[in-house]
């Protein structure tokens, strides 16, 4: 069997439109002498996947590589070695991926789960046709700031200095005709998103499509974000033509339903990969530390001026962080999303982490003892 394409250059190569690079093949060297052959995954469904090789699309079995492991099940994006013929096709493994975007499958569990794969951009849709939710979006950034270090946490080797680059899409623009008000709005979203690219766009109008097709132009980005964000409309402009389905968002809410219900993977024809994901209703941190850190630097920042290094920013005196909301620098409704981020991705860690579920228990004892100390003081007052 002849390995040529070991050695030709990407950009010759079939599947250098879908990603294919000296990295990747590289890394299927070895796959490679097994007689097995590359590809990538462009969408899974029930056990099975669609995948493109160098000789075009295949439909591949996925019994190969380790179901149980909800981090290791195939995921678009991936690139995998496959068999080189037979019928049916399986996938024989994945190769090490670069990133992940991972979420947590529950507030009650701990599994992730792996949303898209070997990513270079992570597109938040937000539609403007709707009240924004700077919560929501504070949540989605977190985890999109984490996706790198989501990855590492498979074990296979990835490129731990890769780390997907987020951006902000302000859809549906055309709703919010003032120039003014729409300002205004990405002021709000930028204060939230400390460098992080905030663009408004319109798949009616055009606004901001030529920025956002020449930043997927290079790798694949993903778009995430709830049903009726204007995702798959936003697919269909970039690729010219109306190959996801759509459904009008609900007035009153603009939620819209899952017309997406499958993650899709989508050579854009002037460059770039895009992956259309289905609307999320819930999207549960996992081991997004770093990413909310990153969300709310200021905060982190003025932690550091507290009085008590382990100051939760409660009630404790010399907290420079309530002292930034007594003062107006720092907005409670700010402080509260961090709280909650804070506590729920604790609570995530701790389900794997016995030093955390220690630290937390601890934490839990200290401010039980110094709630009776208080009673009890008080009740000494009272007498």
């Amino acid at each position: 069997m002849s390995f040529s394409f070991l050695t030709a250059p990407s950009s010759s190569h079939p599947l250098a439109p879908y990603g294919w690079d000296e990295d990747w093949a590289a890394a299927f060297s070895a796959y490679a002498e097994q007689g097995l052959v590359p590809g990538r995954v462009v969408r899974v469904d029930r056990g099975q996947c669609d995948v493109i090789t160098a000789d075009g699309p295949v439909r591949a079995d996925t019994a190969f590589v380790v179901p149980r492991d909800p981090m290791r099940v195939v995921c678009t994006g991936d690139w995998v070695a496959l068999d080189a013929g037979g019928d049916p096709r399986f996938v024989r493994t994945l190769l090490p991926r670069r990133t992940a975007f991972v979420r947590s499958t529950s507030s009650q569990r701990s599994e992730g789960q792996v949303l898209a794969t070997n990513i270079d951009h992570i597109a938040i849709c937000v539609s403007l046709a709707v009240e924004l939710d700077l919560g929501r979006l504070e949540r989605f950034l977190a985890l999109a700031l984490s996706s790198s270090s989501g990855a590492a946490l498979l074990g296979d080797g990835q490129d731990a200095g890769h780390s997907p680059q987020p951006l902000v899409l302000l859809t549906k623009a055309d709703l919010v005709p003032d120039a003014v008000t729409l300002s205004h709005l990405v002021g709000d979203v930028e204060a939230i998103a400390p460098g992080v690219q905030v663009l408004p766009v319109s798949s009616t109008t055009g606004e901001g499509l030529d920025v956002f097709g020449a930043v997927v132009s290079g790798g694949t980005s993903v778009l995430l974000g709830i049903s009726g964000a204007g995702k798959s409309t936003l697919a269909n402009t970039l690729l010219g033509q109306d190959v996801m389905d759509i459904q009008a968002a609900r007035d009153v809410d603009g939620k819209g339903r899952h017309t997406t219900t499958t993650r899709n993977l989508l050579v854009l024809p002037h460059g770039g990969v895009l992956i259309d994901t289905p609307g999320l209703r819930g999207v549960g941190l996992y081991d997004a530390g770093a990413g909310v850190g990153e969300v709310f630097s200021e905060i982190e920042e003025l932690a550091t001026r507290c009085r008590f290094h382990d100051c939760a920013h409660q009630a404790e005196p010399g907290c420079a962080v309530l002292g930034a909301v007594a003062d107006g620098v720092l907005s409670e409704r700010r402080l509260d999303s961090y709280r909650k981020l804070i506590r729920e991705n604790q609570r995530i860690v701790a389900k794997t982490d016995a030093r955390v579920r220690s630290e937390i228990l601890r934490d839990w004892k200290r401010k039980g003892a110094e709630g009776r100390a208080a009673v009890q003081a008080k009740r000494g007052r009272v007498r």
